[in-house]
């Protein structure tokens, strides 16, 4: 509270400032204006004009750093509030010995991968809690992704269909910021699952509450560290690995914002595709049924598809083994294409618009120089003839 309110003194005394500046810097303006309006010579007149162009844009600067400040202020207050939000939640857990379910988590692969699970790590790592009191809840079969932090998994696909999870989910924003009703829903039948009578949760909005201020782009990644254990996954082995050539490039090319379904895209994944298969065999990680509003471009000809080896409540899990196992990773930039280099796996990850936050590739690229071991490269489409010429000698530099 002494923090708040000194901030808040802090606030008041720079905002009377900055509001005393402004006043005196317009009095300034209507004398300039006054003058102006007076016979002058022409020099005198120019002069005046430029000294109230000056004024005007001191004016707006001041007006812009105080409405900045006190925005930046106004998220102090709310970020303090969450901390200790989220401390009460933290002492609450550690003063009951009641199961924790961790989640449930229904947003995107991406978030999980490099927001998520690194905070259900560091919570876990730092209150000590024991594996056995938590219960993560997810969907797709990513008991794996979590390690050792939690004995206890269940899937959302245990509980929901495909359409069923997709209707739920299509409305809302993927970040779960608070806990909904299918959220609700979800821990209720989880719940009467496993016989449970009284449960604590660890939902994903604290997670978010925490990181809104680097969300914002209002604090650095420095904010993220600070709640955050990122590791290395542990590849998990499954009977689909049986069935795969001993070697392979792994490949997920699906439509989204920023690779939109067009012609163009659609022949560039065709052309990529074949010219991989010419060398290499592709694994193509296609599914069989949608899970959200990312469309799976179909696979060409001289590929493998492991379709008929997933099911909802396991498809992550397959393609996670696939992924783990490849030489390489090829295909769309999004979740999919962070997943390859947790497991060590390098990755090549296309768009054609620039609609996502450059924020989660900086911080996935740090993590990943940090792990070691592999990296992601985002390429734009428009850029690849570049980047083939260059790689087949055929660019000669100019001295």
């Amino acid at each position: 509270m002494q923090r708040i309110d000194a901030v808040d003194e802090h606030v008041v005394k720079f905002g009377r400032a900055q509001r005393e500046e402004a006043a005196a810097q317009r009095l300034d303006l209507r004398e300039l204006r006054s003058a102006l309006s007076t016979r002058a010579s022409a020099d005198s007149m120019r002069q005046l004009e430029r000294r109230v162009e000056d004024l005007q844009r001191s004016i707006a600067q001041q007006e812009r750093r105080l409405s900045e400040s006190l925005e930046r202020a106004r998220l102090l207050d709310v970020q303090a509030m969450d901390d200790r939000r989220f401390a009460r939640t933290i002492d609450r857990i550690l003063r009951r010995d009641r199961p924790v379910i961790v989640g449930p988590w229904t947003g995107e692969v991406g978030f999980e991968l490099l927001y998520w699970v690194p905070f259900v790590r560091w919570v876990a790592a730092t209150f000590g809690l024991a594996p056995d009191r938590l219960l993560v809840v997810s969907r797709g079969g990513v008991a794996s992704w979590y390690g050792d932090v939690a004995r206890n998994y269940a899937d959302v696909f245990s509980f929901f269909t495909p359409d069923e999870f997709q209707t739920a989910t299509a409305d809302k924003t993927k970040k779960q910021r608070r806990l909904d009703g299918f959220d609700t829903e979800v821990v209720k039948r989880v719940i009467a699952a496993r016989s449970l009578e009284h449960v604590d949760l660890l939902h994903p909005g604290m997670m978010y509450r925490l990181f809104m201020p680097y969300l914002k782009e209002l604090a650095t990644a420095a904010r993220v560290d600070r709640y955050t254990l990122h590791a290395r996954l542990e590849p998990p082995d499954d009977p689909v690995l049986r069935a795969l050539p001993s070697d392979y490039v792994a490949a997920r090319f699906y439509f989204s914002d920023c690779f939109p379904d067009t012609p163009a895209n659609r022949a560039f994944v065709a052309s990529t595709i074949e010219s991989l298969s010419r060398q290499t065999p592709v694994v193509v990680l296609n599914t069989s049924f949608a899970l959200d509003d990312h469309q799976d471009v179909a696979p060409g000809p001289r590929v493998v598809t492991i379709a008929d080896h997933m099911v909802p409540e396991r498809n992550l899990a397959v393609q996670s083994a696939v992924i783990a196992r490849a030489r390489a990773f090829v295909g769309t930039y999004g979740g999919y294409s962070y997943l390859a280099p947790f497991y060590g796996v390098n990755a090549v990850a296309f768009y054609s618009e620039r609609t996502f936050k450059p924020q989660h590739l900086h911080l996935a690229q740090r993590v990943f120089d940090r792990l070691g071991g592999a990296t992601l490269v985002p390429l734009d489409v428009a850029a690849l003839s570049l980047v083939r010429l260059s790689t087949t000698g055929s660019l000669v530099t100019i001295a």
